[in-house]
Parts: structure tokens; sequence; C-alpha cells
């Protein structure tokens, strides 16, 4: 693995110079840590809704906000800001380049760099409207399906994006099952607690966060199979979801645990990531 990188370095090429710099891991380390801040406040309102002491879960750009909204918001809010973005260039960096510096990265891993990196620059993008407007400016996922769903082969694209999703969570599924996220950990640093507890939450994590996948996935091929939009639903919807399925609280509750223990996992993870 290392002599590929070595390889690729002396050839040269688009983002080469970015990698090499010093300052490289930090976009991954910086990133890594703000993706836990988001999916632990995700998890901890998805634990209130379960107990009846909150009215809703929410996504992504709720959570944003509830930084937001806490005191010295704007300047944590900064912080995470900056830290979405580093995440963003360092996975779109990997995209283009196809390696680290402690690892190579097949056509599929570079494939998911590039979905990872655009997804969250998106969240990056949605982090700054908050901070200058004082509110959130983030697309409704209904709103967004029945605009696509009117396009010619509408319902055809909307159902392949739901498949993929499916495809995403089942991978998020057995990547957690199979302790795949131990490849790129640097294990050999762990003591042997510390490895036991971060496999732990790393096994959770993906399992919830493979279920929430799932869900969505799920909502979109039905608003095409069906043609509502607003069976499309992003992932405060799927949380919803599970919150009014049978034993909903009980199902709610587990998965808002696993994306708690996803939180501490992203944290633990910008520590002992291969960059």
């Amino acid at each position: 693995m290392r002599n590929g990188i070595e390889t690729n370095a002396q050839n040269g090429g688009p983002g080469e110079d970015v990698v090499r710099h010093r300052g490289f891991p930090w976009l991954a380390r910086a990133g890594l840590l703000a993706r836990g801040v988001v999916y632990g406040v995700i998890g901890v309102i998805a634990i209130e809704v379960a107990s009846g002491t909150a009215a809703a879960p929410t996504n992504q750009q709720g959570a944003l906000e509830i930084v937001a909204g806490q005191p010295l918001g704007s300047f944590l809010l900064a912080l995470l800001a900056a830290g979405l973005a580093g995440y963003s260039a360092w996975r779109l960096t990997r995209a283009v380049v196809g390696h680290g510096r402690e690892e190579d990265d097949s056509t599929f891993d570079r494939v998911a760099a590039a979905a990872s990196g655009i997804a969250y620059l998106g969240l990056f993008v949605v982090a700054i409207e908050i901070l200058f407007s004082g509110g959130g400016a983030g697309g409704n996922t209904s709103k967004e399906t029945a605009g696509v769903l009117g396009w010619p082969a509408g319902p055809v694209l909307v159902a392949l994006a739901g498949a993929v999703l499916v495809g995403v969570g089942a991978y998020q599924g057995y990547k957690g099952l199979a302790e795949k996220f131990l490849e790129t950990s640097r294990i050999a640093q762990m003591t042997a607690g510390v490895r036991r507890g971060y496999t732990a939450i790393g096994v959770v994590g993906h399992l919830a966060r493979g279920v929430v996948f799932v869900l969505i996935g799920y909502g979109l091929i039905r608003a095409a199979a069906d043609y509502e939009p607003r069976k499309a639903s992003g992932l405060d919807g799927a949380l919803r979801e599970l919150a009014h399925a049978s034993y909903g609280p009980e199902l709610l509750g587990v998965v808002a645990a696993g994306l708690i223990a996803f939180a501490f996992y992203s944290v633990l993870d910008a520590r002992y990531r291969k960059v």
C-alpha cells in the first residue's frame, strides 16, 4: 500500500501538493469532529423524542440550527462550518487524487469519497446560510422530490436515487458487522481497551446509520412508485417513521443510541483515522 502511495506522489498530478501539505491531515480530523457533533445532536434529540420530552426528530440542518441557538452559538457554528468545509475538501481531494498519506483508494472508495465530499459541501453551505441569515435555508425533501418527479423520467430518477441510498445503507450495515472500518484506522496505536470500545461503537454506529439510509431510500422509492412526493423524507423523516412504527419509541431509542455511538466513533476516528 505504501509503495503505491509513493509511486502516485512521484508521478505528481492534481491535488498531490495538497496531500503532501502538512495541514492536509487536519482537514480530515477537524471534519470528523464536526461530523461527530452533528450526529451527536441528532441522536440526543431523537432520544428526547423517544422518551417523550421533544416533539419531533431533527436532521443535519436542524442540528446546526440547534448549535446556532446555544450561548456562543455563532462562534460554535463557525467552527463547525470550518470543520465541515475541511471534511469536504479532504474527501474531494481523495476522490481526485486516489490516495491519502497512508493508504490508496479503490475506484469504489473514490466514488464514495466524491459523494461524501459533495454532501458535506452542501452541509457547509447550509451552516454558512444559518450563520449569516440567523435561520435555516435548507431544502425540503418532499418539495425537491416533487420537482424531480415532474421531469421526463423523473420517477425513474427518484427511484434510482432511493435504490442507491438503500444500497448505501446496506453497505453501512455490512461495514459495521464485518468491522471493515478498522481497515482505515490506526489500530496499532490503540490500547486493547480503546480498540474494544472503538470497535463496539463503530459497529453500532454504522448499523444505525445504515438503518437511516435504508429508510430514506425506501421513502424515495415509495414516492416514485406512488407518485406522491410527501412520502419522500430526509433524516428527520426517517426517524419520524421509526417513531410511528410498532414499538416506535423503543425502535427510535435504539437507533438514536446508535447515532450517538456513531458520534463518539467519529470523535475517536478524528484521532485514529488513516489520512
